[in-house]
């Protein structure tokens, strides 16, 4: 293979840069051409091409963000739209696509696969909801800004007795919501995978004042419902008053943790390696501490589950 492109699809997350750096850099290494796609797949459709030398991803190793920039693409939806697309990679030459996003940017990519373009795809959501990989790039860095947040939050509840709802990003999946939860010492963690119990939350609270803490900090998955709602909620079947903290997006923002920068380089290298090895359709992830590769289509024929170990033991400390 002796020319590639990539492009960052979907929501931003810390770490994107990083791996897009490694992209270019091992490609390069390996004597081939990089072409940076700037708007994701709607810059694929409105050829939004460039071509990288090693100065063009200089210094943004520690940037948040993607410099590639994002972008939504209904055009893309359409077929006519997905040949367009491929017709302009093929028009340059483009044998490869590395793709760095989440579970809608695979599926774009396996889409496109279908025109004859080879994909490897790199995981990259604070979501961690990417089936077949342990960690996703962002999810570290939202995780730790997420943590933060929590403890400055706890500081305000304490000092003014007061009980917080801070509502966490995580439409499907509950993971960052669970282990900010536990790393932020919450008395309840609420996320999309178990159903909402409103009289146990109640209860916990009931029983954190029995033994006399006059604060408490609940964190909820916006997946499950807003911070507002669960408020009111909470007003309406037990009379509890509470502050709620929305997050937003500040989650996806800051520079990527060490972590982040570490795993997004060893998957952007590892995508070049399987296009360079003739892969078609691969998608790149971590399991056991060890960069794997592994068929596309397995991200969308089963679902991860969420380690409910760290729900249940969530609930144990904060008794």
């Amino acid at each position: 293979m002796k020319k590639i492109g990539v492009l960052t699809s979907g929501g931003d997350a810390p770490g994107m840069n990083a791996a897009l750096r490694a992209v270019v850099r091992k490609a390069l290494y390996e004597g081939m051409e990089v072409v940076g796609i700037y708007q994701g797949y709607d810059g694929l459709i409105k050829g939004e091409f460039e071509l990288f030398e090693l100065g063009s991803v200089g210094d943004i190793i520690q940037r948040g963000g993607t410099i590639l920039r994002s972008a939504r693409s209904p055009e893309f939806m359409t077929e006519t739209g997905r040949q367009k697309a491929a017709d302009n990679l093929k028009a340059e030459g483009i044998e490869g696509l590395v793709v760095i996003g989440g579970d809608g940017s695979f599926r774009g990519a396996l889409e496109l696969s279908a025109y004859g373009i080879a994909v490897a795809c790199v995981p990259a959501t604070i979501d961690n909801d990417i089936t077949g990989t342990e960690f996703t790039i962002g999810f570290d860095t939202a995780l730790n800004t997420v943590v933060e947040a929590i403890d400055k939050i706890r500081d305000t509840a304490s000092s003014h007795e007061r009980i917080f709802i801070v509502e966490v990003m995580g439409r499907d999946a509950g993971d960052l919501a669970l282990w900010a939860g536990l790393g932020g010492g919450a008395e309840s963690i609420i996320i999309p995978e178990e159903p909402l119990e409103v009289n146990e939350i109640v209860s916990r609270l009931h029983q954190s004042s029995e033994r006399g803490k006059q604060h408490s900090v609940i964190v909820v998955a916006e997946g499950v419902m807003s911070g507002a709602k669960l408020s009111q909620l909470l007003k309406d079947e037990a009379d509890v008053e509470t502050r709620v903290s929305v997050l937003g997006h500040m989650q996806r923002g800051g520079s990527p943790s060490a972590r982040d920068r570490v795993i997004a380089s060893r998957y952007g290298a590892r995508a070049v390696e399987e296009l360079q090895a003739g892969q078609k359709t691969v998608a790149i992830g971590m399991r056991n501490h060890k960069i794997v590769a592994y068929p596309l289509q397995d991200v969308f024929n089963t679902k991860d589950c969420l380690d409910m170990e760290m729900l249940k033991l969530s609930k144990e400390l904060s008794i």
